[in-house]
């Protein structure tokens, strides 16, 4: 049996001590009622990157943050009457200025990846880190974004095993979309200096 290789950290960047248990320092905190443990003995090797605005292309305004707290008014636009009640959140949180939050400790389970299956296994929010980035699905992304996020994910990598990184439409194709073809893998590639082989494939078979 082959030994997947762990993504590591850029050795020319500096050590910082960044981690309060699974609290990202540079990050800001607000934490959501919206997890749970994760499964004994579970190691985290998953980091799924997700795009939410709310309303749909609006990037103004904290809705994100309301929902991922339970405190979004739903009377505020049309668009929320179609996600009532939504219980969700996800780890991290990347503004398109490149302002990131935090909402659930890394050590514990958000709720942000569904019904979905990756390199084999089902149940990805048992496994993995959600990123979620300011964005619509399809539409490009901010270069303070594609900035924050590696760096978030060198640091992810020095503390947890991560082996793959994907997007939701990757671990959930045919039912999510996201972050879609305005994300550009080979631009995070590049900034991470990891290998073709942490970044999903250019097709993935519908998840049934």
């Amino acid at each position: 049996m082959s030994v997947r290789t762990k993504a590591k950290r850029d050795p020319d960047l500096p050590r910082r001590q960044v981690w309060t248990q699974g609290w990202w320092q540079e990050a800001r905190a607000r934490p959501s009622p919206n997890f749970g443990p994760r499964p004994p003995g579970e190691a985290i090797t998953l980091a799924v990157v997700h795009s939410i605005s709310l309303p749909p292309g609006d990037y103004r305004g904290d809705a994100v943050q309301r929902l991922f707290l339970n405190q979004l008014n739903w009377e505020a636009h049309p668009y929320y009457a179609g996600i009532r009640g939504l219980q969700v959140s996800a780890h991290f949180f990347i503004e398109r200025d490149g302002t990131l939050w935090q909402f659930v400790d890394c050590d514990l389970r958000a709720w942000h990846a569904g019904p979905s299956h990756y390199r084999g296994r089902s149940n990805c929010n048992d496994d993995s880190i959600g990123i979620e980035l300011e964005g619509l699905e399809g539409l490009a992304f901010e270069a303070a974004q594609y900035r924050t996020l590696a760096a978030l994910c060198q640091d992810i990598c020095a503390r947890y095993p991560i082996q793959h990184v994907a997007g939701h439409e990757h671990v959930a194709p045919g039912r999510k979309c996201d972050p879609g073809p305005g994300f550009d893998w080979p631009e995070l590639q590049q900034k991470l200096r990891w290998q073709a082989e942490f970044f999903p494939q250019k097709s993935t078979p519908p998840f049934a």
